[in-house]
């Protein structure tokens, strides 16, 4: 109990860590509980701050700061009408792929029958049986799901419209009127911020490079993938090229990921052939090429995280938040080092050995 005393009172005794700590609690406890009212409004947000990263490296080789914004935002509303036209095709090609599960359930079902014949010592036929129960169970499942996403009510048109007018207008503003609102709210901060403020600032360091790589390696490594899978004819291209960009926001996780669908399709398609191994490689060269000459052309003054570190924050954050906690993990990893950086330490009595 006297541990646990004096790490608080030295905390209490501390008014710059104190409010860093209510700062976090409170700035969490607020977004969990109106994640799901401010959704469009947090979207927003993050979306400006990856604007304002590219708005920054222009008027840093000497591009004025209005000329600036208007790019990035004309880069945004361009990239906005490119997907609203991408996703009636992969509306389109999601539609394809669940008419046709009974026809790739039953080639999967020749599949896994000659699997028995092929390698005995490796799969008895219960085993192959019961695969397949499992396989034609998973494939219903996510049917169905997908059946249900498109299907659509209004209430899901409604909000996609929301995003598609309100999330741009507030982006607008928050670029335009960024320095007003940053000011605005650091006044309505208490005394000894200045802990916080160090600790914002160092996040938001380390940040800026790994954001605006993300992006470009996002869409690199997407379209890189389109054209080599319509190359070699892989069905659904554009669906996994998608499926593969979006898993690279992912570090580590995301590839292992996308590896799954690449090469369910590729089987499917051709089954165990040499034509699905070449595909199946094919992506492996991608992600090697992506992991090996991409990232460090990106990623060469990103944030300083050990591998591990960020496994485990895809990991915990993932398993609190879902979907976006993985996409954030990254981000709130920087910030809970940020954190344990700054934290007050105590210099240990070094004892002399005669």
């Amino acid at each position: 109990m006297s541990l646990i005393r004096d790490w608080y009172n030295a905390i209490a005794g501390n008014n710059q860590l104190a409010m860093l700590l209510i700062l976090l609690a409170a700035g969490t406890v607020f977004v969990v509980l109106t994640a799901h009212m401010l959704a469009p409004f947090y979207a927003a947000v993050t979306i400006a701050y990856v604007l304002q990263v590219a708005s920054d490296r222009l008027q840093r080789r000497g591009v004025k700061r209005s000329v600036a914004l208007t790019i990035v935002f004309g880069i945004f509303v361009a990239g906005l009408l490119a997907l609203c036209g991408l996703v009636p095709l992969l509306g389109r090609q999601i539609a394809q792929f669940v008419s046709q599960v009974p026809q790739l359930m039953a080639r999967a079902q020749d599949i896994i029958d000659a699997l028995p014949e092929q390698y005995p010592t490796l799969i008895t036929p219960e085993q192959a049986g019961g695969l397949m129960a499992e396989a034609r169970h998973t494939a219903l499942t996510f049917s169905q799901t997908l059946a249900g996403y498109l299907g659509g009510t209004l209430i899901g048109i409604v909000t996609v419209l929301v995003y598609l007018v309100i999330v741009p207008i507030m982006v607008f503003f928050l670029l335009k009127d960024k320095d007003i609102i940053v000011a605005w709210f650091a006044s309505l901060l208490p005394e000894h911020h200045e802990l916080s403020a160090a600790v914002w600032k160092d996040v938001h360091q380390q940040l800026q490079n790994f954001v605006g790589g993300k992006v470009i390696q996002m869409l690199i490594v997407a379209v890189v993938s389109f054209t080599v899978f319509k190359l070699i004819h892989l069905n659904y291209a554009p669906l996994l090229a998608v499926i593969i960009g979006v898993a690279v926001l992912i570090p580590y996780v995301g590839a292992a990921f996308a590896t799954v669908p690449v090469a369910v399709v590729a089987v499917l398609q051709w089954g165990l052939t040499l034509d699905a191994g070449v595909a199946i490689a094919t992506y492996g060269v991608i992600h090697a090429l992506d992991g090996n000459v991409l990232v460090p052309l990106l990623f060469s003054e990103a944030v300083s995280i050990h591998p591990v570190a960020i496994i485990v924050a895809i990991l915990f954050f993932g398993g609190i938040w879902g979907l976006w906690g993985v996409f954030f993990a990254i981000p709130l990893a920087v910030l809970v080092k940020a954190v344990i950086t700054a934290w007050p330490t105590r210099t240990p009595n070094i004892i002399q050995v005669p």
